[in-house]
């Protein structure tokens, strides 16, 4: 088999299996569905891990397979680009993905849309590995849409839930905003530079890197600004930053399968590997990497505070995704392209590791996702809760585990750029330190230490669900409750005072056990290639004069760290240890010693916590402006466009204009022959009179 053979199975054998899946799921045993699905992600894990070992090797490639449209000069191709980026992107994301189908057969084992769902996580894995492999603009924004289209089916994959088809359309509307630019920037790119083909454009980007557009009036814009900033939009989009934030934890209403799937190393990771991929763009202009740090290091602190007032499990893990993809984007914009990257990886072992560790603890609680009703579950779930502790350690920024090495190059490559914007950055993200380790280890304690918090008397269901901070969108998945036709509001969540939760099994627990260890050793054994290797030489390109924050950063390495274990030890020492240590400890003090403290802060700063209690205003604007200001325009359209001038105007009052016409015409039909021989005579002498000259 050769390498071209091998690069079309990869995508192809989930596509393959999700078809016959999809099409036959009313026929096929639930048993052959998961084989069939696990199988063709598998072989494609299975064959991802071979390219990168060539790649490893040098091998790389950048070839079309396909033409399918030419254009005069521009061809429409599907391509694959394989270099160490996009191999080791999809080693990844068919790593995770295998892991959640594993995890689905117990997690989904009493869902009637059982098959259906093995379809979707599957189709969606061919999607994000066509976006991955892409070398052009055009089999990039298939991915790109593709993804979008199949995580708004998971989102509402419930679909007799309101809230769940609230959450996907959400989902989806706004991710056709960020698209939308998206889509700008592709045709800007199309426009100048001729191709859609990534080796030309990158090519010719120097060339046009002082070109100036004039897009309103006579106001001129760096093209490679333009270019830039639209792109990012739909990264803005796709990888859930400030604004365009608001559908990533609603989306929580999905099974807990896909929040891992979509908020862990697939969809919204896309964009920040599309910057990454798009570096030789961004490297020409400064004020496009501004703007993308400054917008990441808004979400990394402003989301993460979000995560401290949490009740909900899911979302708890879903505020932490928006904030780590902030620290993913403040990379970015610092030029430091290779740090982001290789936090994108350690993150997507970990988050998809914490994602479904809390699924663990759902199906252990009976569906109960409440923070408040858990406790003391270490005692009954022992793997959940070690891999769940790796998972949190990671997180924070533990000095040897694989976070740890990701996120403490973000935070120095940003104090080492001199990029505008780098001060607030820098603060941002090191605040962003304390909080993530206050509301991760908040979670962590409250669910695995202290009181047994089901043995006491619940609040009755309306309470419960009010006293939640998202009542309106909160989700209590009751998975195996629901079938695709029926739901039953009344079913009943959560433990009896006499039951006891218990660890799922071996298909729960082993995705668990097997994405700790990379969440623990992939940081120590990747970080010296990743970042000061050679791995992305000729894929990331970054301009160590005008950027130099990866130089100085590597040279801080060598000089003061020498390896790994050396760069661990002198992290004990450093101040975003001492933060994330802080941030524990004022955890483990507040809610397993004095829980009476924080309700003392929420009642003394009861602003600030409605502040955050409303999201910003963020959800509240979107509805009022755009939301209702859509339905109004809508309406407005609908009363005077189709009623008043179409309707009214153009389909009835013409049948008007036509009757009325008629009603003076008929007048002429008489029925009297002596009127129509007058008529006769008088056209024939107006004919003779006119048309006939006579000599």
């Amino acid at each position: 088999m050769t390498i071209k053979q091998i690069l079309m199975l990869i995508p192809l054998l989930p596509l393959m299996a999700a078809a016959v899946v999809g099409i036959f799921r009313n026929y096929l045993p639930r048993t052959l569905a998961h084989v069939l699905t696990i199988a063709g992600v598998a072989a494609s894990c299975a064959l991802s891990v071979y390219v990168f070992n060539q790649t490893l090797n040098g091998f790389s490639l950048n070839e079309s397979v396909y033409t399918w449209l030419n254009s005069g000069d521009i061809h429409f191709e599907v391509g694959f680009l394989i270099d160490n980026l996009s191999a080791m992107m999809m080693v990844v994301v068919t790593f995770v993905s295998l892991m959640v189908h594993i995890y689905t057969i117990g997690y989904m084992e009493e869902d009637p849309g059982y098959s259906r769902f093995f379809s979707y996580i599957s189709l969606f894995t061919f999607s994000m590995l066509m976006l991955v492999m892409s070398n052009n603009f055009m089999q990039l924004f298939f991915g790109w849409e593709a993804v979008g289209l199949v995580s708004y089916l998971l989102i509402g994959f419930w679909f007799t839930r309101p809230t769940a088809i609230y959450a996907n359309l959400k989902a989806f509307l706004v991710n056709r905003v960020g698209d939308f630019g998206f889509l700008l920037g592709i045709g800007m790119v199309l426009y100048y530079f001729g191709s859609l083909d990534y080796a030309t454009v990158f090519q010719r980007a120097p060339e046009l890197a002082n070109t100036q557009v004039n897009l309103l009036g006579n106001t001129s814009w760096s093209l490679m600004t333009v270019t830039c900033l639209l792109l990012f939009v739909g990264a803005m989009g796709k990888s859930a930053q400030v604004p365009l934030h608001v559908w990533l934890p609603d989306s929580m209403e999905g099974p807990t399968p896909i929040s891992a799937l979509i908020h862990a190393a697939t969809m919204v990771t896309a964009g920040i590997f599309m910057v990454a991929r798009m570096s030789p763009l961004y490297e020409l202009s400064t004020t496009a990497l501004s703007t993308v740090m400054v917008i990441g290091a808004i979400t990394a602190l402003f989301m993460g505070f979000l995560g401290i007032i949490q009740n909900d499990i899911k979302r708890v893990v879903a505020y932490s995704t928006l904030s780590q993809l902030g620290y993913m984007t403040v990379a970015l914009g610092a030029s430091a392209y290779s740090v982001a990257i290789f936090h994108l990886m350690t993150h997507a072992f970990f988050k998809a590791l914490l994602f479904l560790g809390a699924g663990s603890v759902i199906m252990g609680m009976h569906h109960d996702q409440d923070i408040r009703n858990m406790g003391n579950l270490k005692k009954y779930l022992p793997i959940t809760w070690i891999t769940s502790l790796i998972g949190s350690l990671a997180l924070i920024g533990t000095p040897f585990f694989a976070g740890f090495y990701s996120k403490d190059s973000i935070i120095e490559a940003v104090e080492l750029s001199h990029i505008p914007g780098s001060g607030f950055a820098y603060f941002a993200v090191i605040v962003g330190v304390f909080v993530t380790a206050f509301y991760s280890f908040r979670l962590y304690f409250l669910v695995f230490h202290g009181k047994e918090k089901w043995r006491q008397p619940h609040q009755t269901q309306d309470a419960h669900l009010n006293a939640t901070d998202n009542a309106k969108h909160d989700t209590q998945e009751d998975s195996h409750a629901h079938d695709d036709h029926t739901h039953d509001d009344a079913h009943h969540h959560g433990l009896g005072p006499n039951d006891d939760p218990h660890e799922p099994g071996w298909v729960v627990t082993l995705p668990l056990i097997l994405l700790a260890i990379p969440s623990f050793i992939i940081g120590y054994i990747a970080i010296e290639p990743m970042l000061f290797g050679t791995f992305f030489n000729n894929v990331i390109f970054v301009n160590a004069e005008s950027h130099p924050a990866m130089a100085h950063l590597a040279h801080h390495y060598h000089e003061m760290m020498h390896s790994p274990a050396g760069m661990a030890m002198h992290g004990l020492t450093s101040l975003p240890f001492a933060l994330a240590a802080s941030g524990v400890l004022l955890s483990w003090f507040f809610y397993m010693k004095r829980p009476d403290i924080p309700a003392a802060i929420k009642q003394r700063c009861n602003l600030i916590y409605q502040v955050l209690e409303n999201k910003y205003g963020f959800d509240s604007f979107n509805e009022k402006f755009f939301a209702n200001g859509s339905r109004y325009l809508g309406k407005l359209l609908w009363q005077f466009g189709d009623i008043t001038l179409i309707d009214g105007a153009m389909v009835n009052g013409t049948a008007r204009v036509m009757g009325k016409i008629a009603a003076r015409v008929r007048h002429l039909q008489s029925g009297l022959i002596y009127h129509y021989a007058f008529a006769m005579i008088i056209g024939v002498f107006l004919f003779m009179t006119f048309f006939i000259k006579i000599n």
